[in-house]
């Protein structure tokens, strides 16, 4: 019995802990001179998000940077991720708020093919999603700084990342609608 409950009350700390994480916004500072324009485009490129290509629910690909021209918001998730499952209902009400000024690509992360598409039609997710396997994970959990689920990432229209929040973390959603005021 108090096993069970120094148990419950680890996980609780933990879960705490990490939808405590918040927003990790890179800052962008301009270029104040010449000398600083190769710096600033230094950094200009290090705030591009990298490209990639995952196979889609309709058996094709979807690369990030076909959705170039709108604000990309990469939604890095799992169905057996709790919190990534109960952001989903606001999600899409700023999916719907903002469809026309964003765009939501879906990336599922450590689930067989089967569980995401599962989880999709369960959870009626409007906005294209793409499938990850494990070894692309790696990859793009390096790239993109992932240290949790979910990950929302935003791009804006030119490809470059504006904002990386980790956790289901109200903040994202204020961020957004400053972003589309």
């Amino acid at each position: 019995m108090k096993k069970s409950v120094l148990t419950l009350t680890l996980l609780s700390l933990a879960i705490t802990l990490f939808t405590a994480c918040g927003n990790k916004a890179k800052p962008v500072a301009p270029a104040e001179n010449a000398q600083n324009t190769e710096a600033a485009a230094a950094e200009d490129e290090a705030d591009m998000a990298p490209d990639f290509e995952l196979p889609n629910l309709q058996g094709a690909t979807t690369k990030l940077s076909s959705l170039r021209g709108k604000y990309v918001v990469i939604d890095f998730w799992g169905s057996w991720c709790i919190w990534c499952i109960k952001g989903f209902p606001q999600l899409k009400s700023y999916y719907t708020k903002y469809k026309d000024k964003m765009e939501i690509l879906g990336v599922d992360c450590r689930d067989s093919e089967d569980k995401w598409r599962a989880a999709v039609d369960e959870y009626q997710l409007p906005w294209p999603q793409v499938y990850c396997d494990d070894a692309n994970l790696r990859k793009l959990g390096a790239k993109y700084g992932i240290q949790g689920f979910p990950t929302k990432v935003v791009v804006d229209p030119n490809g470059k990342i504006v904002n990386t929040t980790v956790g289901e973390d109200p903040a994202f959603y204020t961020f957004l609608d400053g972003l589309f005021k």
